[in-house]
């Protein structure tokens, strides 16, 4: 089978973007993922299988069936973005290692047409994995959420073994590894939890950047949607002064911290 043949399942294409890679950049958002994280933007991402959303009367269908032919006609509409900044495509989810055939496929093709590509994971799968499709990524973003597996097994669901040997693992290979945390009140926002982060990630091979995400409630109209409970409701954004507090104690490792990202 050709690679513009392999199918996959999808739940959008965002253009324009430039928080998620460098440059202006194309985001494939792709159904599935292992972790079920309490302050997920996106859980519409988190089944494999195509839904419906009632947004308070209209029906929405999410999630579709795509080649990676389709999916690369549209990421070339912007070809000439691409080229002017430094900026491709970028899988996101869910989580595209998910859906290996298709992620390495499309990252496969994106290259083929002298496309810069990015990945936006977790990494919660297997090393065949892995190792299958980081050879086909330019930027890897990967979240490590907390280093304590037992809670991140209670905000997420799954321990976090897995993911760290992962990150190793992708920092090992030589990919360019950025890490990022969301700060999420409650769970990592304190001084030693992020410091635990900061101190592993810089003991990644090559690893030079650590990007802080300040938690948001952006999606939480979606579990509603999707008749789910939201069960961080009562959770605030972290203030300008707790995120540049938490920035410094990412710069006093060897890493170049930052807010967003």
């Amino acid at each position: 089978m050709q690679l513009t043949e392999v199918k996959g399942r999808i739940f959008d294409i965002q253009r324009f973007s430039v928080h998620d890679g460098p440059g202006i950049r194309t985001i494939v958002f792709l159904k599935g993922c292992r972790l079920r994280c309490r302050w997920c933007c996106n859980p519409e991402s988190q089944e494999y299988a195509i839904q419906e959303m009632n947004k308070d009367g209209k029906i929405e269908v999410v999630g579709r069936d795509v080649t990676v032919g389709e999916v690369i006609e549209e990421v070339l509409k912007d070809r000439i973005f691409y080229a002017r900044s430094g900026g491709g495509l970028t899988l996101s989810g869910g989580e595209s290692m998910c859906q290996p055939d298709f992620a390495a496929a499309l990252l496969q093709e994106a290259h083929a047409h002298g496309i810069n590509t990015a990945i936006e994971t977790t990494a919660c799968a297997s090393a065949e994995v892995v190792d299958r499709i980081i050879p086909h990524v330019d930027t890897v973003l990967m979240d490590i959420k907390h280093i304590n597996s037992e809670k991140h097994k209670a905000f997420t669901t799954q321990p976090n073994e897995l993911i760290l040997q992962n990150a190793k693992r992708i920092a090992d290979s030589g990919a360019n590894l950025i890490i990022r945390v969301p700060v999420v009140p409650g769970f990592n926002d304190t001084e030693q939890e992020i410091r635990a982060i900061a101190e592993f990630a810089s003991g990644l091979r090559n690893v030079k950047h650590l990007h802080l995400l300040p938690y948001h409630a952006f999606g939480s109209d979606k579990y509603r949607w999707l008749g789910r409970d939201y069960t961080l409701s009562d959770i605030k954004t972290p203030s300008d002064e707790q995120m540049h507090r938490l920035l410094e104690v990412v710069n006093e490792t060897r890493l170049y911290g930052q807010i967003g990202g």
